[in-house]
């Protein structure tokens, strides 16, 4: 079932630049979508259309069946931003900034459920700290804590790691698969792809203020993944012996790398072992990669 629905969604600024073209994209409920692009791509663009900050120039964005500009406060109170720029006072605390956050969006004051997202996040202990004393990863956790305040059903997430340190990254990754488990739909840009690889359902590229892509992750790595196999053999080889010119092969002293689709069954795996067994190589060790959701990533914004 689709949470948010994005039809001919197009953005064109006064100075002429045009920033999204025809976006059509449909998230589902409950899972966690990854959005791709290079810098100037036009992610935040698009999430800021979806959140209302930014006005879009046509199309339509339907929110939870709302749509967000004839019913925005309904559409609005569905959605939690967690911005990349640290947008919070620095002089209240932070326990008055998430209180202000969830009253703001017509929730009800529910102490408790604050008091556990702030231990969730290890900011308990910081809850009457005024912003300007925290650490940027810090501030960073009460953007989070900000977005969550009002119980949101979808999750914007606009580069959450960038410039916080490793143990941060994983708490926040914790937190978002418990929030998946609950029903929160999470959407994410990140320059971090291995983040995207490792925690999305889905991935979607955007380059130009296009949409280039949307598939499942598993299925997008199988289809344009490629593999390599790398043989270590018992003898240096100074020549590639004939039979294995029609393979994608490099050589380098005693190895062997083999670089295959591994969706064909031509010169696959078997068809090149066999052919070095008929070489008379001989060979003490195997090991095979595949291609990563970023080296993906890159090769489609090439294209």
């Amino acid at each position: 079932m689709s949470i948010l629905e994005i039809n001919q969604l197009n953005k064109t600024y006064s100075n002429g630049f045009v920033a999204l073209k025809n976006i059509d994209l449909t998230i589902n409920k409950g899972e966690i979508f990854a959005l791709l692009g290079p810098n100037g791509a036009g992610k935040t663009t698009l999430i800021s259309a979806v959140c209302g900050i930014v006005n879009a120039s046509s199309g339509s964005i339907l929110v939870g069946g709302h749509d967000n500009v004839k019913n925005y406060r309904d559409a609005r109170r569905m959605i939690g931003l967690v911005p990349q720029e640290l947008t919070t006072d620095a002089f209240i605390t932070v326990w008055d900034t998430i209180k202000f956050s969830q009253r703001l969006f017509g929730a009800d004051y529910d102490p408790e459920y604050l008091e556990q997202i702030l231990k969730n996040l290890s900011l308990w202990d910081k809850k009457n700290n005024q912003i300007r004393t925290l650490s940027g990863g810090m501030k960073r956790r009460v953007l989070i804590a900000k977005a969550l305040s009002h119980k949101p059903d979808i999750l914007f997430l606009d580069e959450p790691t960038a410039g916080v340190d490793v143990d941060l990254r994983k708490d926040m990754w914790d937190q978002m698969r418990v929030l998946r488990e609950s029903g929160v739909t999470i959407i994410l840009t990140t320059h971090y792809i291995e983040e995207a690889e490792d925690m999305a359902d889905r991935v979607g590229v955007i380059n130009g203020g296009e949409i280039i892509l949307v598939e499942d992750k598993k299925s997008l790595m199988k289809k344009m993944g490629r593999k390599q196999l790398t043989v270590e053999l018992k003898e240096p080889l100074d020549q590639l012996p004939s039979g294995l010119t029609d393979y994608d092969v490099q050589v380098q002293d005693g190895t062997l790398t083999y670089t295959y689709d591994s969706l064909r069954e031509e010169f696959g795996v078997d068809d090149f072992l066999c052919t070095l067994h008929d070489a008379g190589l001989k060979y003490k060790d195997v090991q095979t990669r595949q291609s990563s959701l970023e080296e993906i990533f890159v090769e489609l914004v090439k294209r």
